[in-house]
């Protein structure tokens, strides 16, 4: 058996690989050691005492301050160095229209609204939260940056999706970074300081400023409260087993990936409870030679609570927010949305217990095709979907992971043409442990979109890829939680 030195050396080994290499080093994975029955019962009245600690006096005018000259110093790269440098000529005059207009929808490229403004909205939530803000606090400053951006920031008309993905989509996508990047400066203890703040900065970047601008001042870090949390990194091949195109053009059959995906606060464990936004989250984005990023995802509990039924069941439920960021080469989708739902973990039997999530909600979606030939396929709506994700987990040897997605896009506040997108997307995954944290893992994806327009007519894109990969596990036994 491993001394819990040598168990966190290896975990630290995984955290940093991840860092370099999942998806643009927005990655960690690390096993938390064993702690004693006092220190766990200290820990539990501490979130029972505050659900966010300050640890230091608060400047409302920072975060505000580093927003503005972020925002500042953006317009200026993308009027010199952008590809359309004319939307970037602010000017008073153009301030002032975009006040007095109202906010319509605009066709920007999909990977620059749907990605790019998210991210932007993700370094506006880290600046307020890395300042000792709590999520809510943040949020606010988040929102307001994003409408400043969308009124000062270009002379183009407001866009309300921009808003949405920005201020909505970047908070949720911004507090995961931000919890992430936290976790790796508490829990990296057996590492040099210097490559944790390296680390957590690469993570979030706002964070990295500020603790590097108030030095001694953010010396205390945000308390995780100790949660349970099960991280992996995969890095494989994936070939292309069925392919109907539509009207997308330049497919690639094969493309090599790098994964990293980290479930947080998982259900179960004694002391440890979902007082704060994210306690509970999970997070995956993975990084492929076809299209760069074939995924962004990220869900995590704003409101709710933990429950148990019986012995062998514990699990949460409440008001889940989630943004999602899907392009698997022929289409892509992106979505923020609020669902319901619940989490937990269910022991079947001493060695097979079934992790899961199911989720229902509605969100504000866009979707496109993939290099369209001779169209302009780009649509945006209200969407209902839903999610069910499950994990099987056999003793420490394998586990057997299921994730289904379904968004059905309107044409609901669409600012176009009526009509809708169905999109449905599978993730079938088994993973067999070879050697302590490597193992070996078969994955099968599934993607299909159904799309009717008056514009277009009827479009069917689907495609199916099976691959290979090596996986770094971030826990011997998959991620179960044991309350016994």
């Amino acid at each position: 058996m491993r001394t819990s030195a040598s168990r966190r050396r290896a975990t630290h080994f995984t955290l940093f690989l991840a860092l370099a290499c999942a998806a643009a080093g927005r990655a960690w994975a690390q096993e938390p050691p064993a702690e004693p029955a006092a220190e766990n019962a200290a820990l539990a009245d501490a979130a029972e005492a505050s659900a966010e600690p300050v640890a230091q006096p608060r400047s409302k005018a920072l975060p505000a301050l580093e927003i503005i000259g972020f925002d500042f110093l953006l317009n200026r790269i993308n009027r010199h160095y952008g590809s359309s440098r004319d939307d970037y000529d602010v000017s008073v005059g153009s301030i002032r229209r975009n006040l007095r207009s109202g906010w319509g929808v605009d066709d920007d490229p999909f990977r620059i609204n749907q990605l790019g403004h998210p991210y932007q909205g993700s370094m506006y939530h880290g600046f307020a939260r890395s300042a000792g803000f709590n999520y809510w606090e943040s949020l606010g400053y988040t929102f307001a940056g994003s409408a400043a951006w969308e009124i000062a920031g270009e002379k183009t008309r407001p866009s309300l999706n921009d808003q949405i993905s920005s201020g909505v989509g970047g908070t949720f996508l911004g507090e995961a970074l931000f919890r992430m990047s936290s976790l790796l400066l508490e829990k990296g203890d057996d590492v040099p300081r210097l490559w944790r703040e390296a680390g957590a900065a690469m993570i979030s970047p706002a964070t990295g400023f500020n603790r590097l601008l108030q030095g001694r001042r953010l010396d205390t870090i945000f308390a995780s409260n100790n949660p349970a949390y099960y991280s992996r990194v995969q890095f494989g091949l994936m070939g292309t087993a069925q392919n109907v195109p539509g009207s997308a053009t330049q497919l690639k059959r094969n493309e090599a990936q790098a994964d990293f995906s980290l479930d947080y606060g998982l259900p179960g464990k004694d002391g440890y409870h979902y007082r704060r936004p994210f306690d509970y989250f999970s997070f995956q984005a993975t990084a492929s030679s076809a299209n760069v990023f074939e995924n962004v995802m990220t869900r995590g509990l704003l409101l709710g609570n933990d429950y148990e039924a019986g012995k062998n069941y514990r699990g949460l439920w409440g008001l889940y927010g989630s943004y999602d960021y899907i392009s698997p080469q022929a289409f892509r989708i992106s979505s923020t949305a609020l669902s319901l739902g619940t989490t937990g973990q269910w022991r079947a039997s001493d060695s097979v217990l079934v992790q899961g999530s199911a989720l229902a909600g509605l969100g504000y979606a866009a979707v496109s095709t993939v290099r369209g030939a001779g169209e302009r396929d780009y649509h945006y709506g209200v969407a209902p979907q839903a999610l069910l994700s499950l994990r099987v987990i056999f003793g420490d040897r394998s586990s057997l992971d299921f994730t289904g997605r379904e968004y059905f896009v309107s044409g609901v506040n669409s600012g176009g043409p009526s009509g809708h997108d169905n999109i449905v997307r599978a993730d079938l995954a088994y993973t067999w442990r070879v050697h302590k944290q490597h193992a070996i893992t078969v994955k099968y994806l599934w993607n299909r979109r159904d799309a009717s327009y008056p514009d277009l007519g009827n479009r069917t894109q689907s495609r199916g890829t099976i691959g290979l990969f090596y996986t770094l596990l971030g826990h011997d036994r998959f991620g179960a939680v044991d309350w016994r």
